[in-house]
């Protein structure tokens, strides 16, 4: 959804803009070529091996870009620190990038076994997923299951998790992958969707506090907008796309912001032809009043 994203940016030539989760660069070079020779971007991610490949792909613009290896929810350190108040737009990407996916070795894809440990940052001193599955208590499991991944069979799988690691701690996806299926099987034959699904998305949020660091993010987003300055969020699930549904709402009753989607934009069917894992996109634009 780039052009979506790029209309939803309002981008106007000379202005200072965010891309919260750079990753590889593809949003920020699409920024960067409607910002002409004199507006600038700053990009953030708590991956630093995106960071070094989004620095590459940038390299042709020289010096009209900033990377940095920090969270989006730290935007407002990062901007006292290099003296600027306010942007024109802020963008989230909020999907998983296909590099961690397919070349981090750390097991964010079922389909691969790897080392479960699931930290966007490798060198942040956060427990791993495989900490979470071999310390937690039934309830503690119970509830990143339920809460972070919707799963229905939340309690069966936990205690079948605790049986599992009284007999071998988990180390790689593929342990997790053996007791999910257990427990949680296909919807049919022909079913898009992998028994694992929803709990791989669990064990990631729980790991990287996605969702509090969307919330604080959210608290001080319209502090860092210069007025008309627009917000644009993807989120791919309703845990997302439900926190930032509610805050725009509460900015406009509040006459901080107006939301210029009332409902959240998707992609259409050849886009979703082209890149499956766009099909649970949602787009959402406020701007500041």
């Amino acid at each position: 959804m780039v052009m979506e994203v790029l209309a939803g940016l309002n981008i106007r030539p000379g202005r200072l803009y965010v891309d919260g989760t750079v990753g590889e660069g593809g949003h920020a070079a699409a920024i960067l070529d409607r910002l002409l020779q004199a507006g600038e971007l700053i990009g953030l991610d708590k991956n630093p091996d995106v960071l070094q490949r989004a620095a590459s792909r940038l390299a042709p613009y020289t010096s009209r870009f900033r990377l940095f290896h920090r969270s989006f929810s730290q935007l407002g350190e990062v901007l006292e620190a290099i003296q600027v108040q306010e942007a024109a737009g802020i963008l989230l990407d909020l999907g998983l990038s296909l590099y961690l996916l397919e070349h981090s070795g750390r097991g964010f894809s079922f389909r691969r076994d790897e080392p479960l440990d699931m930290r966007f940052d490798p060198l942040e001193p956060v427990p791993t997923a495989a900490d979470l599955l071999n310390t937690s208590s039934p309830s503690e499991l119970e509830t990143i299951f339920r809460a972070y991944g919707e799963e229905p069979q939340a309690r069966l799988l936990a205690r079948r998790v605790v049986e599992a690691r009284r007999r071998r701690p988990f180390r790689t996806t593929r342990d997790l992958v053996e007791v999910v299926t257990t427990v949680i099987r296909p919807k049919g034959p022909r079913s898009r969707i992998h028994p694992a699904t929803r709990v791989f998305q669990a064990l990631r949020i729980a790991v990287n506090r996605e969702l509090e660091e969307l919330e604080t993010f959210l608290s001080r987003a319209p502090d860092w907008l210069a007025p008309q300055g627009r917000l644009v969020v993807l989120s791919y699930h309703s845990l997302e796309d439900r926190l930032v549904k509610q805050r725009f709402l509460e900015w406009e009753r509040g006459g901080v912001a107006k939301r210029l989607t009332k409902k959240p934009s998707r992609p259409g069917p050849e886009e979703v032809r082209r890149n499956p894992r766009a099909r649970t996109a949602r787009l959402r634009i406020a701007e500041k009043i």
